[in-house]
């Protein structure tokens, strides 16, 4: 009994490195949590050929929900930095600490990328939308949806990190590579999507939900293999 009690009290102490080595192999789960929490929160951004009445109305009516969603994104990306640290540690223990470093590089593109959309459109519902300045919206909307697009090469950097870092350190399958190999193709596709109008197009379907989908679903199987595939007895944590 007391030995249960022993093991249970010292998986909780957070000076532990298993504390630490599981807080952050879950960062990724928490990620996509916050990231979804966000986008249902925001709703949906307005295509890049609305005009100015329709963007003044959009920011005017979501004023308290984009500010709440960038609250949200925020914590999102947060958890982002904590999942490519996780990373790149067992990359590094595992000898390859130079796809671990493309991880934490990517991350940080990513992020940076992510907080400029988030503050863009907060900005425009805290000011821009209330004051009823309408001449920057139009641009503004323009360069968050090209922002987005342009991420998608960051996007797959991430994930090809994660994809060839943990193959080459035998934590994934062949085939599970050839899994990540097809989701960086994806991803990389969303930078392509340049078209006026449709499911090609920035605010199309494809660069909208597909592209970044991907990513999600690739985080999560991520997380899965440093919940299940990894040992506490390293340094890092």
């Amino acid at each position: 009994m007391r030995g249960s009690t022993t093991a249970m009290s010292s998986s909780f102490n957070a000076n532990t490195s298993a504390f630490w080595e599981r807080l952050w192999s879950t960062s990724g789960i928490q990620f996509v949590a916050l990231v979804i929490v966000a986008y249902l929160v925001y709703g949906y951004q307005p295509p890049v050929s609305a005009s100015s009445d329709e963007l003044t109305a959009f920011y005017q009516s979501h004023h308290t929900r984009i500010l709440i969603a960038a609250v949200v994104a925020g914590l999102a990306v947060l958890y982002l930095m904590w999942f490519a640290v996780a990373i790149r540690v067992v990359l590094a223990n595992a000898g390859e600490d130079g796809w671990g470093a493309a991880a934490i590089g990517a991350s940080a593109a990513v992020g940076a990328l992510f907080l400029l959309f988030v503050a863009a459109n907060a900005a425009a519902a805290y000011a821009i939308g209330g004051s009823g300045n309408q001449a920057l919206l139009p641009g503004l909307n323009g360069m968050a949806w090209a922002g987005f697009v342009m991420s998608s090469f960051v996007r797959a950097m991430l994930i090809m990190s994660a994809a060839f870092g943990f193959w080459r350190a035998g934590l994934i399958s062949s085939r599970l590579f050839a899994v990540g190999v097809a989701a960086v193709v994806l991803v990389v596709l969303g930078g392509t999507t340049w078209a006026i109008g449709g499911f090609w197009s920035p605010d199309g379907a494809y660069s909208r939900v597909i592209s970044p989908l991907v990513g999600l679903l690739w985080a999560l199987v991520i997380s899965w293999v440093l919940m299940t595939r990894t040992s506490t007895a390293r340094s890092g944590w």
